[in-house]
C-alpha cells in the first residue's frame, strides 16, 4: 500500500518509507552516529552474504575536512545487525565513502583507502587474524582475480567535482587543462607497485564526434573492471565556460594494460552504467536513436540497445542480480522527495516495485544520500543508504528471496 504523505509525516516533519510487502526492511545500522556504504559497483558482502561492509560518521551536511577520521567497520546480518569496527580512514567522500570494499572472492581480505602523510594510500585487513598491510598508492576498482586495480587522481577528483575526490592533498595539475602525468594507475595489490596507463592528455587526444574542448578542464572517474578482469570502464569528464557546473562525459573501455582504447558512447552524457558480461555495458545515456534511455552497449562496436522502454524512464544506480535475470535500479528524489526502489526483470520487462524511500531536502548536492542499491552475493539481499527515518543517514536491508 502507498501511504500518503500527510500519513507518512512523523515528529521531524520526514516521510517514511513505503515498501513493498513481499520485501521487508530493516535498518542494520543505528544512531546517534551516521552510517553509509556509498556506491552501488562495489562488493559490500562477503561471499557468503552475512558481513556487510559500511563507514561511520559522526556528523552529515557538509564537507570533509581533511582532518575528519571516520570509522571502517562491518555489520553481522546474521548476529544481531552487531557492529564490528575495522579501522579508520582520512580519505573519504560522501558518495563513494573510501572505496571500501572485500577483496573478490575473500571471506578475510577488505580494502580500504586512507591518506598518509603526503599521498593517498590503501589497507588490506585480514578480518581474522587483524593483520593489515598498506598499499603505497589508493584503488579505485578491483580486478576480478584480486591481483590488481586500477585507480585515478583523487586530488584532481576533489578539485573538479567535490563528493568524489579525497581532501587534504593540493591537485599538483590544478591549472593544467590535460595533464600527461594525470589519468589512470594500475596498481598491484601484491607489491602496491603503480604504473600510470592512461593519460588525461591521452584521451584528449582521440578525437569523438564533434566535441570541443574550448578551454575546458578534463579528469577521469568512474572506473570498474570487466568481469572476466581483460577490459575496463572509465568515464573521461570535461568542463569548459559553456558548461557552467554541468560537464560533457564520454565512456571509454580499454584494455587491461591501459591499450586498445574504445570510445564506447561518443555523444557526450554517459551517466551511471554496469558491466553485464565481459563484453557488454548497460548505461544511461543519450543516444541519437531514442534520447536519454537505458542501453545496453557491446564493447567495440557501435551496437546499442535500448533496455526497458517505457519502464526504465529515470537514470538510476543500475545493477543485475546474480544471474542476470533481474537489474537493480533506483531513482533520484521525485518531486516528493521520494526514491524508487525496483526490480525489473529481462526477459518479461515487468517491473517490480520494492519501496519508496523519502529523502529531507537537506540531503541535496554534495551530501546528498542515494540509495545506491547493492545485491549480496547469494541474491536473496538488498542494502541501501537512506535518511528515510528521521535518523539520519544508516544502511537498511531488504529480504528480497520472497519475490526473486
Amino acid at each position: 500500500m502507498r501511504l500518503t504523505r500527510r500519513k507518512l509525516l512523523g515528529a521531524a516533519g520526514l516521510a517514511a518509507a513505503a515498501a513493498s510487502p513481499g520485501a521487508p526492511v530493516r535498518p542494520i545500522t543505528r544512531g546517534p552516529k551516521f552510517h553509509w556504504f556509498g556506491y552501488y559497483d562495489k562488493l559490500q558482502f562477503d561471499p557468503a552474504s552475512r558481513y556487510a561492509l559500511g563507514m561511520e560518521v559522526g556528523f552529515e551536511h557538509r564537507s570533509p575536512r581533511p582532518d575528519d577520521v571516520i570509522a571502517i567497520g562491518m555489520v553481522d546480518t546474521e548476529g544481531g545487525d552487531r557492529w564490528i569496527e575495522l579501522g579508520t580512514t582520512r580519505a573519504w567522500n560522501w558518495q563513494q565513502g573510501a572505496m571500501l570494499q572485500w577483496l573478490p572472492g575473500s571471506d578475510r581480505e577488505v580494502i580500504w583507502n586512507d591518506r598518509a602523510g603526503d599521498r593517498f594510500v590503501s589497507h588490506i585487513l585480514d578480518i581474522k587474524s587483524r593483520k593489515k598491510r598498506t598499499l603505497a598508492a589508493p584503488i579505485y576498482a578491483l580486478a576480478p582475480d584480486a591481483r590488481w586495480a586500477v585507480t585515478t587522481d583523487f586530488r584532481r577528483l576533489n578539485h573538479v567535482r567535490p563528493g568524489y575526490g579525497y581532501g587534504g592533498l593540493a591537485d599538483p595539475n590544478r591549472d593544467v587543462a590535460a595533464p600527461e602525468d594525470s589519468g589512470i594507475w594500475r596498481v598491484d595489490l601484491a607489491t602496491g607497485k603503480t604504473e600510470l596507463i592512461i593519460s588525461v592528455a591521452q584521451a584528449v587526444r582521440i578525437p569523438s564526434g564533434a566535441q570541443d574542448w574550448g578551454r575546458a578542464t578534463h579528469w577521469f572517474n568512474h572506473l570498474l573492471v570487466a568481469p572476466d578482469g581483460k577490459r575496463f570502464i572509465f568515464l573521461h569528464r570535461w568542463r569548459g565556460p559553456r558548461h557552467g557546473s554541468g560537464f560533457g562525459t564520454r565512456m571509454f573501455t580499454a584494455g587491461a594494460d591501459g591499450s586498445d582504447l574504445y570510445v564506447l558512447d561518443p555523444y557526450g552524457r554517459t551517466s551511471h552504467f554496469i558491466w553485464r558480461d565481459p563484453g557488454t555495458v548497460l548505461a544511461w545515456a543519450w543516444h541519437p536513436s531514442h534520447g536519454d534511455r537505458f542501453y545496453l552497449f557491446h564493447d567495440k562496436t557501435e551496437r546499442v540497445e535500448v533496455v526497458g522502454p517505457g519502464v526504465m524512464t529515470e537514470n538510476g544506480h543500475c545493477s543485475y542480480l546474480p544471474g542476470n535475470r533481474w537489474i537493480l535500479n533506483d531513482t533520484y528524489p521525485d518531486r516528493e522527495r521520494h526514491q524508487h526502489l525496483y526490480l525489473y526483470e529481462v526477459a518479461t520487462g515487468r517491473r517490480l516495485e520494492l519501496g519508496s524511500f523519502s529523502s529531507p531536502p537537506e540531503y541535496t548536492g554534495e551530501w546528498r544520500c542515494d540509495l545506491h542499491p547493492r545485491s549480496s552475493p547469494d541474491g536473496k539481499k538488498i542494502t541501501i543508504d537512506s535518511p528515510h527515518r528521521g535518523n539520519g543517514r544508516q544502511i537498511y536491508l531488504i529480504d528480497i528471496s520472497g519475490l526473486v
